[in-house]
């Protein structure tokens, strides 16, 4: 018999498209089905041998990334620019809203509690040690977006309502555009329900928005700064025209007219107050709105963690000057050198929010290449963990291995459990394992609606391939 403290774990069962429950006049709605568990892969490309255990595991780590807690209704989002999803020149900008964000802390909640009741690393036997959380924490670098992430984390009252008390923003049945899925409003009157099959939920606003308790996590954690942490909606440069309007009482329903789409992305990013100047509504203020700083959050921006024989070492890859991709400077690669370089007796785990594909933003210094060299450097570095893609991946880089963990905030709505451990065949292995949160409430609401979600939903590219989830990594023994 299971263990039910087991069953969060992908090795005992997995999560898919299940039967059809209502359709649409362009696509199915499905639910959430049960398939069979999925077998760790063995990837052998930096070094082949017997995967076993031999021992204690070194480190059992969950990791979590781009989480997004979101207040929905905030002035500074710009929901309405996903009218221009067809527009190659708004690329950058979207995705601006989802239709299951309202329940985004719901489905935070249950995945906290999904690692607190992990009793063992299927692999090693181990239990959780730490959870590595690589940025993104938060939506739109916003004080009470932040408030209920250190709740859900530390434990605490969660509040995802905003303003004044009771649902004001774009899913609203009075809330104008016809672009948004409105659960409260007439069944097949809005195109997420008559067009894809999603549901009529009479009630759900309220019920989304009403304060609940978080457990905590059970063990420590280590936090990260990701670009939604520092920019608006990801992307825009907080400026002080915009701090106000975060705070304040316009909400902006249209793209400004007269706006050059051609430079649509570059204004956003160096102006977004701009796109706050067009047609708009009168909503409840909250200052609980104000921007965040990194300080909130970090007390320094990249730092190290030793626990036992492993060092976790956290980057900043965040680009102050705006966009979405990261960057990383010669000062922080001459940081990171010296930690490489004073814990040469240990197993080094690095931390960030961008991997090396996405060190990429033109408006910072492209040092990736540099970064990666580092790193080869040192064969104790042994993996490399990160998120912004909103995907699982996993990549052989050199001497180590770059693992990417999907996002809790679309399909799969996963995070990863990571046991590093010696093998029998004297080899080290990265033990990677994806972990579904128990479904219960409005976070299955929040899967099932995800997985639906067009494009990045049940059959989209964010999942991976069998390699990318349950796997076994074995790379030469650094000692």
């Amino acid at each position: 018999m299971k263990s039910a403290a087991r069953t969060v774990l992908t090795t005992e069962r997995r999560l898919g498209a299940g039967q059809v429950l209502r359709t649409g006049t362009k696509a199915a709605y499905r639910g959430v089905g049960e398939l069979g568990g999925e077998m760790h892969l063995v990837r052998t490309e930096l070094a082949a041998g017997d995967a076993a255990p031999r021992g204690e595991a070194l480190a059992c780590i969950a990791h979590l990334t781009d989480l997004h807690v979101t207040d929905t209704q905030s002035p500074a989002r710009f929901e309405f620019i996903n009218r221009e999803a067809a527009d190659p020149r708004f690329r950058e900008l979207l995705t601006m809203q989802r239709p299951h964000e309202l329940l985004n802390t719901h489905a935070i909640g249950a995945v906290v509690r999904a690692i607190n009741s992990v009793a063992a690393g299927p692999l090693t036997g181990a239990a959780v040690q730490l959870v590595a959380m690589t940025g993104d924490a938060v939506d739109n670098t916003q004080r009470n977006e932040l408030t209920n992430f250190l709740s859900l984390l530390d434990g605490g009252s969660v509040r995802p309502d905003s303003g004044a008390p009771g649902y004001d923003g774009v899913q609203g049945t009075d809330w104008p555009g016809d672009i948004y899925w409105k659960p409260e409003g007439q069944p097949d009157g809005d195109p997420f329900q008559r067009n894809l099959g999603f549901p009529h939920r009479p009630g759900l606003l309220d019920a989304a928005t009403q304060p609940f308790q978080s457990d905590g996590l059970a063990v420590p954690w280590l936090r990260c700064w990701g670009n939604h942490e520092q920019v608006c909606q990801g992307v825009g440069v907080v400026t002080p025209e915009l701090a106000r309007a975060m705070a304040g009482s316009r909400k902006p329903i249209e793209l400004p007219p007269g706006l050059d789409r051609d430079r649509a992305v570059d204004i956003f990013v160096a102006n977004p107050e701009r796109y706050m100047s067009g047609a708009s509504l009168v909503v409840p203020t909250d200052p609980e709105r104000r921007p965040i700083e990194r300080s909130d959050l970090l007390p320094t921006p990249y730092y190290v963690h030793d626990t036992g024989t492993v060092r976790f070492i956290t980057l900043d890859t965040v680009c102050d000057a705006g966009g979405a991709d990261g960057t990383i400077d010669s000062a922080q690669l001459r940081w990171l050198e010296q930690r490489l370089d004073e814990a040469r007796d240990r197993y080094v785990v690095i931390l960030s929010h961008h991997g090396y594909d996405t060190l990429s933003n033109p408006r910072g210094e492209r040092r990736a290449d540099e970064l990666l060299s580092l790193l080869v450097r040192f064969p104790n570095v042994v993996l490399w963990l990160n998120g912004h893609i909103h995907a699982n991946r996993i990549t052989p880089r050199g001497g180590f291995w770059e693992v990417t963990t999907s996002s809790m905030v679309d399909w799969p709505c996963q995070g990863r459990l990571v046991e590093l451990y010696r093998t029998a065949g004297g080899l080290l292995a990265v033990g990677c394992t994806m972990l579904d949160h128990d479904g219960a409430g409005l976070a299955g609401l929040h899967r099932e609606l995800a997985g639906n979600v067009p494009l990045n939903g049940f059959d989209s590219w964010r999942p991976g391939t069998p390699a990318d989830r349950n796997t076994v990594l074995l790379l030469p023994a650094p000692f």
